[in-house]
């Protein structure tokens, strides 16, 4: 998979994605809690994604 159209974005954009999982993560926990996780990962890649990014410049 190439995924350089997310590494291309800003970092500030991963962070924010990143919270918006967060909180729809949150949000969702209770009705299906497949979702829930999926967006934790998501969540989770994006802050790990922007860390790196942030660190390579």
């Amino acid at each position: 998979m190439n995924f350089s159209s997310i590494k291309n974005l800003k970092t500030i954009y991963l962070y924010l994605l990143s919270v918006l999982c967060f909180v729809l993560a949150n949000l969702i926990r209770d009705q299906n809690s497949i979702v829930y996780y999926l967006l934790l990962v998501l969540g989770l890649g994006f802050f790990i994604i922007g860390i790196t990014k942030k660190r390579n410049t």
